[in-house]
């Protein structure tokens, strides 16, 4: 018999489950239900429907219902279509347009998951809401604090930087506990019909669909300029905001005389020219950076006003690399890394830590040691 993970509930308290229709979230209220909680489930659709089938949000749906009905628990359904346009897709395209690369999902949580949805399900009679992410919500002595998986391969910590520490207290993530094998095996034994069901890899709204097919319903087309770093011409790309640093492919650089056969790869991205810059190697110097500067910085822990070490990540799949963040007196941060990094992105996030608990984080607005100028700012 599995164990218990969340604790007894509180008297009078109820949870309200985003039940996407996903395995981790079922099991999230499994969990919860089998702990004595008074479990709701609330179906939450961003997205509306399209015609090239990869929009799944019906079949979710039915999934969620399929899960409610063999847990005996009531499930509620709500758009957020008109909301996530606004609020997500709107700046989403904006910041693609000014040649960044913006984390959408990093938005989607603080503005829809746990902004929207969490406002509705206290609507619902919730005292709580729970998700099936897999991060770990603990007390500490300034309050609830936001912390790593267990499974590290499966922590999405990274995505949750940007909620309200307020809300932290009122939120519950008990796969945080789990790993993936043993999520499908309770799955299983419970006999939910979503235990085999594959997880969904895609960007939240738009789907395991071709990325760049997708941009161009939304984007138009903007022809520039590709140069080397030396300057010379290699050809033309159909627009800043379908290249991110460090891409490899779509480039349509064959060889060249007096070069060598090294792959190419986008190192800058000139929006006042509309020109993309690359070079040969994975690890050419014009990739390589040793500090940024972030925008305002979130924070999920007490705010540090003085330099400190930590382990941040500017990128999801990252392993934690050693830095010293220093603090500005306009609330942003500069980032010193131990060691230079690879294809740091303006307008994806950095992330920091201190032994598994997320400090905060912010939007990284731009990179290179000339950031080192007015640390003390």
């Amino acid at each position: 018999m599995f164990p218990l993970l969340p604790t007894a509930p509180p008297t009078g308290a109820r949870a309200i489950v985003g039940l996407s229709g996903g395995v981790d979230s079922a099991v999230t209220a499994l969990l919860l239900r089998e702990a004595g909680w008074d479990v709701q489930g609330l179906f939450m659709s961003n997205w509306e429907e399209d015609e090239d089938g990869y929009c799944t949000t019906a079949q979710d749906y039915q999934d969620a219902r399929a899960v409610a009905a063999e847990l005996g628990i009531p499930l509620h359904r709500v758009s957020f279509a008109r909301e996530y346009r606004e609020r997500v897709f709107a700046q989403f395209l904006s910041e693609l347009r000014a040649g960044r690369t913006p984390n959408p999902d990093v938005l989607c949580n603080r503005e829809i998951k746990f902004g929207l949805c969490l406002t509705w399900a206290r609507r619902l009679g919730g005292t709580h809401f729970a998700t099936g992410h897999y991060a770990r919500l603990l007390p500490t002595p300034d309050g609830v604090g936001l912390f790593k998986a267990r499974d590290l391969a499966k922590d999405q910590s990274y995505f949750l930087t940007a909620i309200e520490p307020g809300e932290l207290p009122s939120l519950l993530m008990p796969l945080g506990e789990l790993d993936k094998p043993e999520v499908r095996a309770r799955a299983r034994h419970a006999g939910l019909p979503v235990y085999d069901k594959p997880d969904s890899t895609g960007i939240c709204f738009i789907g395991e669909r071709p990325f760049r097919d997708f941009l161009a319903r939304y984007l138009e087309p903007r022809p520039g300029p590709i140069e080397a770093v030396d300057g010379e011409s290699l050809g033309t790309h159909e627009g800043l905001a379908f290249y991110t640093l460090g891409q490899r492919g779509g480039l349509a650089i064959g060889g060249r005389h007096g070069r060598p056969e090294d792959a190419w790869y986008v190192v800058h991205k000139d929006a006042i020219r509309n020109t993309l810059i690359v070079a040969q190697g994975h690890d050419h110097p014009s990739l390589l950076t040793g500090a940024l500067a972030s925008g305002a910085w979130h924070w999920l822990a007490p705010a540090r006003t003085t330099p400190f070490a930590a382990a941040v990540k500017v990128r999801y799949r990252q392993a934690d690399q050693a830095a010293q963040l220093l603090p500005r007196t306009d609330g942003t941060v500069l980032v010193h890394f131990e060691h230079a990094q690879r294809a740091v992105t303006p307008g994806q996030y950095v992330v920091a830590y201190r032994d598994e608990r997320c400090l905060g984080g912010a939007v990284i607005e731009s990179v290179g040691a000339a950031h080192l100028q007015g640390a003390a700012a």
